[in-house]
């Protein structure tokens, strides 16, 4: 298949081409194009958004429309393809989440009153990064604009969210970059030109790939980026804001906002700080935990309700959302600010009917963040400023529901309260309740708002009984009963007359329209009503949408005043939802704390204990002591729940540090800096690594960058290679994790190498546990139960049947595995059932000792009882001693050892 041109190739190409159809359209047309060689040109041409040349092509490929030519008997016609006026911006949506940008030009002229070519000018300029339309974003998502800037080992990083105002820079170091990026997910990213070729080492991570949006070099200038964002915040300097030491993220900062500028974006009064984003504050979770634990995103296939944030979202407005989303993914690490929350929502869910009270208000607001940008940014339509006065009339009671209540957290939101009455009120006077979506279509304005609008539409709406009246005059003059005035947008006002008594029509009636049964007229009288009439509804449509222009431009000097009551409103539903959640489904408020334990009692999965039915999760323990156990390894069978319990425990540790309660019956949690996470098999083809090599890739970042305040969740480490080689890597691994001279971080290892249970012996701080099972008349029953000790057996051929391999391969197994399990091997040195196998003879031992014995002669089984102190022994340290020799010893015989 041939790929589609990109925005570079379109620019390039559409620039070069001036020829085909020479008409003033189309001369109009080329020169609008040339200013935006980069985008496709939506030319608004009747109720039609029409494209032409390669922006035809590519939209009716990307948007499925009928390729056409224009001037069809010319020998070089023009690609043409077109959209309806009224659909378009779910057309532009599907251009951007393409890639693509889009310039929308419209007719600016009434074209009943255009002297030859009627006016057009560009009204838009969208890109994938800077829409504001609540039909191009997702409510639950918030939307950043990136800019990137290499220098050396850093990498400068400014992302703003031109729907919330939200302006932030960081320098992450290169190997980090990927994790800012996938966090950010920046549908549009601007780049430096001399990066044009390299871009992969940066971008290649992000799935979906973003739209590249190349900056000259030498825009990228310090000075100019420091002028830049002082006129912006309208002060002297960048001091008061703890960002200087930043210059390359100062510079990509600085880029961002021109490059708003040169799309036409000048109103940007609701961006009104810039911060630092510092990874410190924040328990951090990289691309990859966070994608195997579904924290917001899912993977393939999986269901929508699966992620975290969407089994706990109790939220009720589209801000609240979006900020539950970012307090998951960007948990806190300071205690007093984490107990702030918990202190909070602790309350609300104690006070039930103000809890209730204060959900109902703020299920009326709407999306108050978005509409606000919308305003400043000079975009809002009339129903988004109704929407913001209803929203700002809901969020006072909101306020008024915060007075009764006395954590720090909700005083904090309710003391420092704008609730913008007098915005609201000014709204209410000028603008009708239901008003139509746009201003030129009429009836935004209140009556009583504008003395001259009010006169005019007196005009308009006596007409109606003018034309009543003139009706029954006309009538009554010439005796035709059936005589009836009528207007249509062609013809305007007439008298229609049936045939039967066209011989009636007196002299002063011009013809104006025959039909098929009717003739239809007019009289001077009448027409020069039409005049007054129609000039009436243009002056009021004319006069309406400037005063709302003018009214929302003096509204949109309020933009920072409106953020501040959105920002209020989100943080105080986001601990509405939490204490809802946890009324619901019995959630517990955490101990947290600077220490390093991690004890849950009956700890419960937040995601799977909601799509079960109520009471059928089983809930299981988890003791990560500072001292006695820091590694647990956990073995049992396969579907029985390993993975589940990892990734349960994870989650929990986000919704404490994120401030939320927790699905358990207790919770002590210190606090945990990163999460890490190798789970699940993938391969990376694009990058040419298979699933061993990503497997590896991960635990070295891993083994690389724990801390002991971190929380490690290593699953079935070493499968994808021989046996052999994945059990020494496993041992390895937890070795290197105990022996750690800074600390162990916490570690749960699952894993069906049963031979690591034996490190238990030797290394103080881990401990075995696993997941029970029960076998009961040949079946295997999953109890989901992890309890303390070790098994050695995974049931691999009972999942295998649980699967549907066909019952002969099932038999075959077995018959295998006990074979080998005996150790008895042919002369070819093949399993003696095997096919073609001839006599049998005793296999050498199959499992190698893992720990190295002093001499040749010693085996690992005498020098442990040489080290042992038989005077100084426990008893309960003995028993477990010759339990742990009785499992090895059974493993030897089924081996054919001694």
């Amino acid at each position: 298949m041939t790929p589609l041109p990109g925005p570079d190739e379109i620019a390039g190409k559409d620039a070069r081409r001036a020829g085909g159809v020479d008409t003033p359209m189309m001369r109009q047309y080329q020169s609008i194009k040339q200013a935006h060689p980069d985008a496709i040109l939506l030319f608004r041409m009747g109720d039609f958004y029409e494209m032409f040349h390669d922006d035809a092509v590519v939209a009716s490929k990307v948007l499925g429309l009928a390729l056409t030519t224009r001037d069809k008997g010319k020998t070089n016609p023009v690609a043409m393809a077109g959209v309806p006026w009224h659909a378009a911006e779910g057309y532009i949506a599907r251009l951007l989440r393409a890639g693509y940008k889009v310039t929308v030009c419209d007719q600016v002229e009434d074209s009943r009153k255009a002297k030859g070519l009627v006016k057009r000018a560009v009204t838009e300029v969208v890109t994938p990064g800077t829409v504001l339309s609540d039909h191009l974003l997702r409510p639950e998502r918030d939307m950043y604009l990136a800019a990137l800037h290499p220098e050396g080992e850093r990498v400068g990083l400014a992302a703003l969210s031109l729907s919330s105002g939200d302006f932030w820079v960081a320098e992450p170091q290169r190997d980090r970059v990927a994790d800012e990026l996938d966090l950010l997910a920046p549908p549009e990213v601007l780049l430096p030109e001399s990066l044009r070729g390299r871009e992969g080492d940066l971008l290649s991570a992000l799935d979906p790939a973003p739209a590249i949006t190349w900056v000259a070099d030498g825009r990228w200038d310090e000075r100019r980026a420091l002028e830049t964002l002082a006129a912006q915040f309208k002060t002297h300097g960048l001091d008061g804001f703890g960002v200087t030491h930043l210059s390359a993220a100062l510079r990509c900062a600085g880029v961002l906002l021109d490059y708003l500028v040169g799309l036409g974006r000048t109103h940007l009064e609701h961006v009104t700080a810039i911060r630092e984003r510092r990874r410190v504050a924040h328990l951090v979770l990289d691309e990859i935990t966070r994608r195997n634990l579904e924290i917001v995103e899912l993977s393939a296939g999986a269901a929508p309700e699966t992620t975290l944030a969407a089994s706990i979202d109790r939220a009720r407005t589209p801000m609240g959302s979006r900020l539950l989303r970012r307090w998951l993914v960007e948990p806190l690490v300071d205690v007093p600010a984490i107990r702030a929350r918990h202190a909070a929502v602790r309350e609300l869910l104690e006070r039930r009917p103000v809890r209730a009270r204060l959900r109902e208000a703020l299920g009326r607001v709407r999306d108050l963040e978005r509409a606000g940008a919308r305003l400043v940014c000079e975009k809002a339509s009339p129903r988004d400023l109704v929407e913001i006065r209803a929203s700002l009339r809901a969020a006072q009671e909101v306020a008024e529901a915060l007075t009764t209540l006395h954590a720090p957290f909700l005083a904090g939101a309710r003391d420092g309260w704008d609730g913008c009455e007098d915005l609201a009120a000014a709204i209410g006077e000028a603008i009708a309740d239901a008003p139509a979506a746009a201003a030129r279509d009429g009836g935004v304005i209140r009556d009583g708002w504008n003395d001259e609008l009010d006169e005019l539409r007196g005009v308009t709406r006596h007409g109606k009984e003018w034309v009543l009246a003139f009706q029954e005059r006309e009538r009554a003059r010439t005796g035709i009963a059936s005589l009836k005035v009528g207007f249509n947008r062609v013809f305007g006002y007439y008298i229609e007359v049936t045939r039967p008594h066209k011989d009636r029509v007196p002299a002063d009636y011009s013809r104006k329209q025959t039909l098929s049964g009717a003739e239809r007229f007019v009289t001077e009288e009448l027409r020069a009503f039409e005049e007054k009439v129609l000039d009436a509804e243009d002056r009021v449509a004319e006069l309406e949408e400037a005063l709302f222009v003018a009214f929302r431009r003096d509204l949109a000097r309020n933009g920072a005043r409106l953020a501040a009551v959105a920002a209020a409103v989100a943080g105080v539903d986001v601990v509405a939802a939490f204490a809802e959640i946890a009324a619901e489904r019995g959630y517990v408020e955490p101990a947290v704390e600077e220490g390093s334990a991690l004890a849950i009692t009956e700890g419960r999965h937040p995601v799977l204990e909601q799509l079960l039915p109520r009471g059928a999760f089983i809930a299981n323990d988890l003791h990560l002591e500072p001292e006695e156990a820091r590694i647990h390894l956990i073995t049992g069978p396969n579907m029985a729940g390993k993975s589940t319990f990892l990734r349960q425990n994870a989650l929990l540790v986000i919704l404490a540090q994120a401030g939320a309660f927790v699905p358990a019956t207790s919770a002590r949690i210190g606090v945990v800096d990163r999460i890490f996470t190798r789970i699940g098999a993938r391969d990376d083809l694009a990058r040419g690594q298979s699933t061993f090599l990503v497997e590896m890739i991960e635990t070295a970042r891993i083994l690389h960058q724990a801390t002991p305040r971190s929380l490690v969740l290593l699953d079935e480490v070493g499968r994808g290679t021989s046996t052999f080689d994945g059990l020494s890597i496993a041992w390895a691994v937890v070795e290197h994790l105990h022996e750690r001279p800074e600390g162990a971080p916490r570690t749960l290892f699952a894993t069906h190498y049963h031979e690591l249970t034996d490190l238990a012996l030797t290394l103080s701080r881990v401990k075995n546990y696993h997941v029970e099972v029960k076998e009961w008349e040949g079946c295997v029953v999953f109890l989901r139960r992890v309890v303390e000790g070790a098994t050695d057996r995974s049931y691999g051929i009972h999942v295998a049947s649980l699967a549907g391999l066909p019952r002969a391969v099932i038999e075959r197994a077995r018959e295998v595995l006990e074979n080998l399990e005996a150790g008895e091997l042919g002369a070819e040195g093949l399993p003696v059932i095997a096919r073609g196998a001839r006599a049998p003879r005793r296999a050498e031992p199959i499992q190698l000792p893992l720990v190295v014995a002093p001499t040749e002669r010693e085996s690992a089984l005498e020098r442990e009882l040489r080290a042992l102190d038989i005077d100084r022994l426990p008893p309960v340290e003995a028993l477990a001693w010759l339990a742990a020799w009785k499992r090895r010893l059974a493993r030897d015989k089924r081996g054919g050892g001694r």
